[in-house]
Formats: C-alpha cells, sequence, structure tokens
C-alpha cells in the first residue's frame, strides 16, 4: 500500500497550479493575435475565439509529442 506523502502532495499541486496558469496566459494570449498572425500559425479567428474562451482548468491534450507518455 503506498503512503501518503503531504511533501509530494505539496508538489503535485503547486504543478497543478503553474499548469493552470500557463493554459490561462496562452489563451489571453491567442485571443490577443491578430488575424493575419492566427493565418500564420493555421487556425481560424473561431478557432481561436472558442479555445482562447475555455475555462482555465480544461486542457487540450496535444497527441504525439515528444514528452508524451502513451
Amino acid at each position: 500500500m503506498p503512503r501518503f506523502s503531504l511533501t509530494q502532495l505539496r508538489y503535485r499541486l503547486r504543478y497543478q497550479l503553474c499548469a493552470y496558469g500557463h493554459y490561462r496566459r496562452s489563451r489571453r494570449q491567442l485571443l490577443a493575435l491578430n488575424d493575419r498572425l492566427l493565418e500564420d500559425i493555421g487556425i481560424s479567428r473561431e478557432q481561436a475565439t472558442a479555445e482562447g474562451q475555455k475555462a482555465f482548468w480544461k486542457h487540450t491534450p496535444v497527441d504525439g509529442g515528444p514528452y508524451e507518455n502513451h
């Protein structure tokens, strides 16, 4: 039976809060891009708006990244 570790819980909580902050900042920056920049990265204004308005705790995983655990 695994033991409960307060230190491990603290690190996991800190990691999750940092991730939430990253998602929030990224989505706010996405909403601030102009149409030319959105075209450069290959998404439409509607896609950017849909992603940018998601709640900060909702994460869209990226498939096939080099560090993904499968």
